[in-house]
């Protein structure tokens, strides 16, 4: 496991030329130099030298971080600066006797059952949840691979290994409406007991945990698949991130062959792109496929909702105002559904409606949740 030490020289690559600040949406907020990247690189700077020492107060400023990635995407050196504050963090919070026990309820016992409890509790408050998608998918016969270019050359089923991450464990609803959906396809949808993708260790500075869930999973990848599917941003990005290279969220899957989606009655949606996602080629391709359903583009539609798992319990104020900035560019496009690919995403956006009073606002759903809502799928 790598240490700061490893990365002297790539933090004293940053040049300080600020670029960071236009896009950091913490600074954006509070004009805090301690929230961008150059900030935070000077005082590192500082503690590799031995002039400072990786402090509380330290580890405060590299938790004023939404890990959204957008400094990395501006820094004319390339600098991969959440792997930087991760390691940083790590080193703080290996020796710091709270932050072990928050990782202890990080480790897989206490999580994992965490999560299956979460799931009992939502089945108990949903008891029609057995009417519905829940059972296995069994692949349905169509005849996509004449009619388009598919994602892979072949007149087999495609087989989709699927990662459904912690969230549809304890709330399944986007797994429901993915299987509902994909009773369109022909596809094999294999389903094995991952762990979450780690991303929330991450964010503690949990590197071990990061690691000990990442070499579980990859261990469930050895199989014969077409692909790794994903309903969630956060969880395509982390795989990708273990050096997984045939993984494809649900929307680009869809996006690629040629579907209807009828609604009946008119609707109008707006689309958030959550940060950990790459790229929103699918959106007006899908668009495109739906019937009745009018998109209006939302004012800055790439920017942090603010939510960001532990930013938003360490950082709530700032978190919220973010948020409200967000709720504010939703409610001026009238939508009727606000979509995403992050549940974490889903979350903040719900916060941002709530802290701007915003109590009558658009349906906040995951995109294949939408899709789901279709009258007809041809």
């Amino acid at each position: 496991m790598k240490t700061l030490k490893d990365y002297e020289k790539v933090i004293n690559k940053c040049s300080k030329c600020g670029l960071c600040q236009s896009v950091c949406p913490v600074y954006q907020q509070t004009g805090n130099e301690c929230a961008v990247s150059r900030g935070k690189f000077i005082m590192l700077e500082g503690v590799l030298r031995g002039d400072l020492k990786l402090s509380k107060n330290i580890n405060k400023y590299l938790d004023l971080c939404l890990k959204c990635g957008k400094c990395k995407e501006y820094c004319p050196s390339g600098i991969d600066v959440c792997e930087i504050f991760e390691v940083a963090k790590y080193e703080y919070c290996k020796k710091n006797i709270k932050s072990r026990i928050i990782w202890l309820l990080e480790s897989k016992f206490v999580f994992n059952n965490l999560i299956k409890v979460l799931g009992r509790v939502q089945k108990l408050l949903n008891s029609d949840m057995k009417k519905s998608f829940f059972n296995k998918q069994k692949s349905v016969q169509n005849k996509i691979c004449s009619e388009v270019t598919p994602v892979k050359q072949t007149c087999s089923p495609l087989k989709l290994l699927y990662f459904k991450g912690c969230v549809n464990k304890a709330y399944p609803k986007v797994e429901s409406a993915l299987k509902k959906v994909l009773t369109n396809y022909d596809v094999e949808l294999i389903e094995k007991n991952f762990e979450c993708c780690g991303v929330p260790f991450l964010s503690s500075g949990n590197l071990e945990r990061f690691e000990q869930a990442k070499q579980y999973n990859l261990k469930l990848m050895v199989d014969d698949y077409d692909y790794i599917l994903t309903d969630c941003a956060s969880c395509e990005d982390t795989i990708r991130g273990y050096g997984v290279n045939k993984v494809i969220n649900i929307a680009d899957f869809i996006s690629q062959y040629p579907k209807k989606f009828i609604f009946k009655k008119k609707v109008k949606v707006t689309f958030h792109k959550p940060c950990h996602l790459k790229n929103t080629d699918f959106l007006r391709t899908i668009l495109d496929m739906c019937q009745n359903v009018e998109y209006v583009e939302m004012k800055d539609y790439d920017a942090c909702c603010g939510f960001a798992g532990e930013f938003v319990l360490k950082n709530n104020k700032l978190s919220r105002a973010i948020g409200i900035e967000k709720a504010k560019n939703i409610m001026q496009t009238g939508a009727d559904y606000v979509l995403s690919l992050c549940p974490a995403c889903n979350l903040g956006l719900h916060q941002g409606f709530v802290a701007n009073n915003n109590f009558k606002h658009p349906k906040i759903k995951n995109l294949v949740e939408f899709l789901a809502l279709a009258d007809e799928i041809i």
